[in-house]
């Protein structure tokens, strides 16, 4: 974009009100609801108690007991992604069961007719995705007390004796996290536009530090989280029935389709932190299948997240501003943040070695039964957003740093 033209991101631009992102929180909703009404209580006490429904074999006959209910009543945003949370939940549950051994083709109607209907004014798929078991699941024990992991709990569970806890609340540390650094793009953005060295330098070393902070927390999963509990209890509570060998045609959304869908599982690549800088950076993962899975990934984001991935870029081009300045320093802190971002996706190949690769590799090995290597499963190093995982973090990985800037 060229100086001069008016960005769609002014130093005005209110984040929270205009892309529902918080000052403090950034792309997690603030203060979610825990209760719905009266009228959809079952919703809540069926999600609040799958891991005993499971365990006693109960699950699916107890959902196919509940009525087909209309979403009139839920009439706030809040109370509509609580809504979604807990029938996302359900739905996982229902298809996935016992683990993925008894998977169902069907969602019964009387789920899946509120669960797309509430998904379609959501803007959301109707499968539990990041923008549900992380933006939205959380609550803080003492009201008053600070977000941290001790004073936070998730709203609903999964099999795993408390897994889901810890992956999905350091998820959401993580985007608290990143909150500094975003509450920084305005500021960035009209320093380019003012061409204004100093403060495009300032704002560019306020998100690096920011990324550090944000590695630094990523490192905490390793305390609250087992990698074989992860990999051979919840990451099936996760998975889509997009590519799926459990599920080859898709789930059939009863009473909402004639043919069954297939949509993907929750991945970290629904979340708009990395994109975000991604974009705002000017790196660009133009060709193949990581390209193309981070664009469909923004389907499954909240829509006034999306819409702030569009408008930030149709805003300044930061890379293009530290190129045409010509400063070694602007070009070096510019450096540093790429390097930051290049660090995070190298922290996040080795979480995933060591909480899907490793483990595949000991379930493969400790095979006694001549049977279990004909038994049907989904490939073991598939993530749940379902692509070849390693090989689409490392594409990742190796783009972003490519982006780094070299000395005239």
């Amino acid at each position: 974009m060229a100086h001069g033209k008016i960005s769609p991101m002014e130093a005005s631009w209110n984040i929270h009100e205009k892309f529902h992102i918080d000052e403090d929180l950034g792309f997690v909703l603030l203060n979610p609801l825990e209760d719905l009404p009266e009228k959809y209580a079952e919703w809540i006490s069926i999600a609040k108690n799958l891991p005993e429904l499971i365990e006693c074999d109960k699950l699916r006959a107890r959902v196919k007991e509940v009525p087909e209910l209309s979403i009139d009543d839920l009439t706030g945003h809040k109370s509509q992604r609580l809504a979604h949370l807990a029938l996302g939940y359900i739905t996982m549950a229902y298809v996935w069961n016992k683990g993925g051994e008894d998977a169902c083709e069907i969602l019964p109607r009387n789920i899946a007719v509120p669960y797309c209907k509430l998904s379609e004014k959501l803007g959301l798929r109707p499968i539990l995705a990041y923008a549900d078991c992380v933006l939205a699941n959380w609550k803080k024990k003492d009201p008053n007390g600070p977000l941290t992991y001790e004073n936070m709990d998730i709203l609903f569970f999964f099999p795993g004796d408390g897994c889901d806890k810890g992956f999905f609340l350091m998820s959401l540390l993580v985007e608290i996290a990143a909150a500094s650094a975003i509450k920084q793009i305005p500021s960035l953005l009209d320093a380019v536009q003012q061409q204004d060295q100093a403060k495009c330098k300032n704002a560019l070393s306020e998100i690096t530090s920011c990324l550090f902070r944000v590695h630094e927390v990523f490192e905490e999963i390793h305390n609250h989280v087992d990698p074989d509990v992860f990999f051979n209890v919840l990451r099936i509570y996760l998975s889509g029935w997009k590519g799926s060998s459990l599920l080859p045609e898709g789930l059939l959304y009863e009473g909402v389709w004639d043919t069954p869908k297939q949509f993907s599982g929750g991945s970290a690549g629904q979340s708009s932190i990395f994109q975000c800088f991604d974009v705002l950076l000017g790196i660009q993962q133009e060709h193949g299948s990581a390209a193309e899975f981070l664009q469909e990934m923004r389907t499954y984001m909240p829509p006034a997240h999306r819409a702030f991935l569009e408008s930030l870029g149709k805003g300044p081009s930061v890379r293009n501003f530290v190129l045409l300045e010509g400063d070694d320093v602007l070009r070096d802190i510019y450096n540093a943040c790429v390097k930051a971002l290049v660090s995070l996706r190298d922290y996040h190949l080795q979480i995933v070695t060591k909480y899907i690769v490793i483990p595949s590799i000991k379930k493969q090995t400790t095979k006694s039964k001549p049977e279990d290597s004909s038994e049907q499963s989904e490939p073991q190093n598939k993530g749940t957003g379902g692509t070849d995982l390693m090989t689409f973090l490392k594409s990742v990985r190796d783009t972003t740093k490519k982006y780094h800037l070299m000395e005239d």
